[in-house]
C-alpha cells in the first residue's frame, strides 16, 4: 500500500485534484473480482496485477516509470495486495468501508507519502533525489496557488450575498 499511496501524486494532476472526493477515480485500495470499470485486471492461482492507468493528464513519462518502479519494488520485496474484495464498495456500510485501504486522496497527502516513501523510485537511477525534491516542490507551489484563490463556483454561490 505505501507503494500505491507515493506513487499517486505523479498521477494527480490540477484537474484531478479539483474533482469531488470519490468522483471518478477510486481512492481504495481493495481490488474487486466483478468490476464495471475500464481496469485492467488478470488473476490466476498464482499472480494478480491490477492496472489502473493514470489520469490522461499526467506527464506519461513519469507516470509509467513510477508505476513500474512501484509494481517492480512489490514484486522485489514479496508485497502481498491482499484478496480481492466481491462486495459493492458503494453498498458497504461506513464501518465496513473504513476497514477497506485506501490511497492518498488529495495532492497534499500523496506529496507527503512521497517525501516519507520514494527510495522505490531511486533504484536504477531512474529518478533523483534532486529530481524529487524540485518535483514535490513545485506540485506544493501548484497546490498552494490553488488552494489561496477561490474557486469560480465559489463566486458562483456567494457573488451576490
Amino acid at each position: 500500500m505505501r507503494d500505491l499511496q507515493s506513487h499517486d501524486q505523479f498521477l494527480q494532476t490540477p484537474r484531478a485534484r479539483l474533482r469531488s472526493p470519490g468522483e471518478s477515480r477510486p481512492l481504495r485500495t481493495q481490488s474487486q473480482r466483478r468490476r464495471a470499470h475500464s481496469d485492467l485486471q488478470r488473476q490466476s492461482e498464482a499472480r494478480r496485477i491490477e492496472y489502473r492507468p493514470p489520469d490522461p493528464a499526467a506527464n506519461p513519462y513519469l507516470a509509467f516509470a513510477a508505476l513500474l518502479l512501484a509494481g517492480l519494488d512489490g514484486i522485489q520485496n514479496k508485497m502481498d495486495p491482499g484478496q480481492p474484495l466481491d462486495k459493492n464498495l458503494f453498498e458497504l456500510p461506513p464501518e465496513a468501508l473504513k476497514k477497506v485501504p485506501s490511497v492518498a486522496g488529495r495532492l497534499r497527502e500523496a506529496l507527503d507519502c512521497l517525501e516519507q516513501d520514494h527510495d522505490f523510485l531511486l533504484k536504477g537511477d531512474v529518478f533523483t533525489t534532486d529530481f524529487l525534491e524540485m518535483w514535490i516542490s513545485a506540485k506544493r507551489k501548484e497546490h498552494d496557488a490553488i488552494r489561496l484563490r477561490p474557486h469560480p463556483y465559489e463566486f458562483s454561490l456567494y457573488y451576490d450575498v
